[in-house]
């Protein structure tokens, strides 16, 4: 095990896309898998019935996750037999076994602990990318299982996006620097700051950044920095008050538990403008950052800005709009109804592996995918080419403004 690589997390992991006679075995009575010889070497030679206690999760790009607690049965059919073996992996019925389709992305890790997390995502969700590019699965075209041991290679690093990876499906995810805590308890207190004075202080913990000539590392180097950084601080008053504890009130608990998680998913998308807005700053740009247009609607950045927007001499073609979320799922189409005097929008995402289909109706409704440069690699070969990167978008509304 090796701290800060999925060692950390996974003993081994063994994935596969599911035939459509397995997934009529995940659904039906029957559930048991033959031809699992590889998964020895992520689980071991089978003694007996050896059980596991395991957690099923199902992934779909436009439903939430379906969980389930269970166990699976791992067994030598031919025990007894002086020359041969034949592996057999069992699975209990589950609200998730049930919702496996054919072609579905289907991986088992082995936890540290000896229990397992089971996974199936959607046959050409982004999750089920997400899930490949996390683990390293570049090739599940064979029939049987591809498994991966050790875990720690350059690949296997957890960084700022593998996080929320691992998040998605159940793993909490242990990220902090001790350095910095008593410098952040001294400046912010026994409290929060706001997003914005947050964001502020996790800059000045990074020097030598260079905005104006490689605007996509610094983007992804102060999200780490303040993804980091608030980890640290967030765990420290966790504990704090997991130390006063609730006396028996379930209400209380439950409340101080969604107010964690709602932080966490709030202030990601407001760090992410927070760094954005810098960058801009920094490059000599002139924006509005939740400017009104038409209605309610507030485009997260507006180029040059509400006066020109509104001024009917001003030319549509110069104006830009960039919308900014974390992440996308079917968030992205709320962009499409803001700044209708702009045709063609940008919507900046630090999504990793978005589902080709995705990618093709964004392209179709004239909305142009932007993404720090390291992120492109997420991509297939046909989507990297119409991807957009920091830089380039920096590139495109200097010239604009020129004009």
């Amino acid at each position: 095990m090796k701290a800060g690589y999925l060692s950390e997390y996974f003993k081994g992991v063994a994935a596969k896309r599911l035939s459509a006679v397995e997934a009529d075995v995940f659904r039906s009575h029957q559930h048991e898998f033959n031809g699992v010889e590889d998964l020895k070497r992520i689980l071991g030679p089978a003694t007996g019935k050896k059980k596991f206690s395991a957690k099923f999760v199902y992934l779909a790009d436009n439903d939430d996750p379906v969980e389930s607690d269970g166990f699976l049965t791992w067994y030598d059919a031919r025990e007894k037999h002086p020359t041969r073996s034949e592996h057999r992996l069992y699975f209990p019925t589950t609200i998730v076994s049930q919702c496996a389709a054919p072609e579905d992305l289907l991986i088992i890790g082995l936890r540290p602990d000896d229990s397992v997390l089971v996974v199936v995502a959607e046959n050409g969700s982004t999750l089920a990318n997400q899930l490949q590019w996390l683990f390293g699965l570049s090739d599940l075209s064979h029939p049987g299982f591809s498994v991966r041991e050790e875990l720690e290679t350059d690949q296997d690093r957890v960084e700022f996006l593998s996080r929320f990876i691992l998040e998605n499906i159940g793993v909490e995810v242990n990220a902090g620097d001790e350095t910095y805590l008593d410098i952040m308890l001294k400046k912010f207190g026994t409290s929060f700051p706001s997003t914005r004075d947050f964001s502020a202080f996790a800059r000045s913990t990074l020097k030598g950044m260079t905005p104006q000539d490689d605007p996509d590392a610094t983007l992804m180097a102060w999200m780490e920095r303040e993804e980091i950084l608030f980890r640290t601080l967030e765990r420290h008053f966790i504990a704090d008050r997991l130390a006063v504890g609730f006396e028996k009130n379930t209400d209380g608990f439950i409340s101080f538990s969604l107010s964690v998680q709602n932080r966490r998913k709030s202030r990601v998308g407001l760090a992410l403008e927070n760094h954005i807005e810098t960058i801009f700053l920094e490059c000599c740009l002139r924006y509005a950052r939740a400017a009104v247009t038409e209605g309610k609607s507030k485009p997260d950045f507006l180029f040059p800005g509400a006066g020109e927007y509104f001024n009917p001499d001003f030319q549509a073609g110069k104006l830009v709009m960039l919308g900014v979320k974390s992440t996308c799922k079917d968030r992205w189409r709320q962009v499409l109804a803001e700044a209708d005097r702009i045709e063609n929008k940008h919507l900046l995402t630090l999504e990793t592996a978005i589902s080709i289909s995705q990618t093709d109706e964004m392209r179709s409704k004239k909305l142009q995918l932007v993404l720090p440069k390291a992120l492109h690699l997420t991509y297939s070969n046909s989507q990297q080419g119409w991807l957009m990167d920091l830089s380039g978008f920096i590139t495109l509304v200097r010239e604009r403004q020129k004009k």
